[in-house]
């Protein structure tokens, strides 16, 4: 209960209003609140821990109330935080209906409208039943979509939500990629992310775009070791051992007849060939000398260099013999044709490879001064995609509680037990149900379904990798056109630690007045940086719509203490 009562007298705006005269909000005649109890109890404990005084209050009376109404909460067993939020916030808003009376409303079918129409009839809807500050501050817009697998009829519906339960992901795998940019912005770095066990490449090179802050107007292409081929977006992860190796080409995102250089590498002494080759996009206008092409694989190199000083005062004369690379003309195997003189036009065997495929293939015979200009020593040491002594840093850090949302989000059918009436059928089908976010909340809460319950109970230890200050919801919304902030700023996180037969709830809460993060565990309250935030024991989540720093208000008050 401490866990999640810091959690709420520490949002701005139940502290706004509760400290204010709320008494003309009281409604005491709503048959499905408390008849104005719960919120007057509430009420005095959050006046009671924003008082000056900063000795630390036992909320006995407010636990006896919650009891009264909530006998599941009775006790001194330890209860679920989520649970008792959802209740609580539920509660509140009942006694604080504005509305005396709630009308009977039937919503219209949607029969063709436009969705922008259809949702703002169902919220109007809503809210003429139910309008409190909690609705105000909390609430949010699904829609719900329900296809009947026998004659397709589409079901569109709109409903309101509390908060946000996502289910963190089961039956995956975690799989390390190396990434190498086509431009030389950056250099090659692994990244392990988690995917679905039985899924395809495009979700792996979706999960590794996230990981590494893919831009829109950015791919990847995948390539296997192994295989020694770019991979397609549809085959299997299943089909990849945990031995192999794979990189991903961090390259524009061009038309689909774009065509790319692959840059085969070989030494010039031992000839063995380097495993990896490197990537580049070909410019629509294409390259006109040899020069154009050594400029655009020196420019992917940049990352690499090994002294910068040395390199430039060796390079300035681009076309002079101590170039630690001669190009080729080749195939995909690697067999030499025609040298690419830096200083003349392309040979004209390069392009025709061009008519019917989508990559051309330059070898590049690397003389014995390499390591005196660029460090390839990454290409060695490729790690697995799935080692077993892979840090547990970066395991932690494969879970984005992005990925937990696509999950929420993504198409699934229903349950058998949770059919759904089809009114063309006429009768219940195993529809497929899709929900996207619609309308966005104030405060957004987000539960991490951290407890399971198959044939016993069962908690999930798995570490979400949540932002901080830059929660972007933005592209998860199906109605993009409402004016206002998709981005969220975390302020507080609910904790729970240990197994499911007990353990103990702590919470941090961020406060407005210096910016410092707390540590709230039961009555010590100690400092805490925000790199004690994400671990696996981070349970619910609590943002805030960001605004412009010249909106931003601080209560000004000290922190309280339960």
């Amino acid at each position: 209960m401490n866990s999640a009562l810091q959690c709420l007298v520490h949002t701005p705006q139940l502290t706004t209003f509760f400290l204010q005269d709320y008494s003309k909000e009281i409604n005491r005649d709503n048959m499905m609140g408390t008849k104005g109890e719960l919120a007057v109890a509430f009420g005095e404990l959050l006046r009671k821990v924003w008082s000056p005084k900063s000795s630390p209050y036992s909320p006995r009376s407010f636990k006896m109330k919650l009891s009264r109404f909530a006998p599941q909460f009775s006790g001194f067993n330890q209860h679920d935080s989520q649970e008792l939020l959802a209740y609580l916030l539920d509660g509140l808003h009942e006694d604080l209906n504005r509305l005396k009376t709630k009308p009977y409303i039937e919503v219209k079918d949607e029969d063709g409208r436009p969705d922008e129409e259809v949702a703002d009839e169902y919220w109007e809807a809503h809210r003429a039943r139910n309008d409190s500050v909690i609705v105000d501050v909390f609430q949010g817009q699904y829609k719900s979509t329900l296809v009947c697998p026998v004659c397709s009829k589409v079901s569109v519906t709109f409903d309101p939500f509390m908060y946000l339960s996502l289910p963190l992901p089961t039956n995956t795998r975690t799989m390390t990629v190396t990434v190498i940019s086509s431009d030389g912005s950056s250099p090659p770095k692994a990244h392990a992310v988690v995917v679905p066990r039985q899924g395809k490449c495009r979700e792996l090179a979706k999960a590794v775009g996230n990981s590494c802050g893919l831009s829109t107007d950015e791919m990847l292409q995948l390539f296997q070791l192994k295989s020694q081929h770019l991979l397609e977006d549809t085959l299997g992860l299943s089909t990849i051992p945990d031995t192999d190796q794979l990189v991903a080409y961090r390259l524009p995102r061009l038309s689909e007849s774009a065509q790319f250089v692959a840059f085969i590498q070989e030494q010039l002494e031992e000839k063995d060939r380097f495993r990896v080759p490197f990537i580049i996009p070909i410019p629509p206008e294409g390259f006109r000398t040899g020069e154009d092409i050594k400029c655009a694989f020196e420019k992917l190199l940049s990352q690499m260099k090994t002294d910068s000083e040395m390199f430039d005062s060796d390079m300035q004369d681009r076309a002079s013999s101590d170039c630690p690379f001669s190009l080729w003309t080749t195939d995909e195997r690697a067999t030499k044709s025609h040298l690419i003189e830096f200083d003349k036009p392309i040979p004209s065997d390069l392009y025709p490879a061009r008519i019917n495929t989508k990559y051309t293939y330059v070898l590049v015979e690397w003389s014995d001064r390499v390591s005196e200009f660029y460090d390839l020593s990454f290409l060695d040491r490729l790690p697995d995609v799935c080692k077993a002594a892979t840090s547990k840093k970066l395991r932690q850090e494969a879970v984005s509680l992005y990925t937990c949302l696509e999950a929420f989000l993504k198409e699934e059918p229903l349950g058998p037990h949770d059919m759904w009436y089809c009114p063309r059928c006429k009768q219940r089908q195993q529809a497929s149900k899709k929900l996207d976010l619609w309308r966005l909340p104030e405060i957004l809460v987000v539960h991490l379904k951290r407890f399971s319950y198959v044939r016993y109970q069962n908690k999930l230890e798995t570490f979400v990798n949540f932002p901080i200050h830059d929660l972007d919801l933005t592209k998860y919304l199906a109605h993009r056109s409402v004016p206002q902030q998709h981005e969220y700023e975390l302020y507080a996180v609910s904790n729970h630690y240990g197994g499911t037969g007990g353990g103990h709830y702590t919470a941090f809460v961020n406060l407005d007045l210096d910016g410092q993060w707390y540590n709230f565990d039961d009555s010590h309250v100690t400092p805490a940086s925000e790199d004690h935030l994400k671990s696996p024991a981070a349970y619910v989540l609590f943002y805030r719509r960001k605004k412009n720093t010249d909106n931003a208000t601080s209560n000004g008050q000290l922190s309280p203490i339960l």
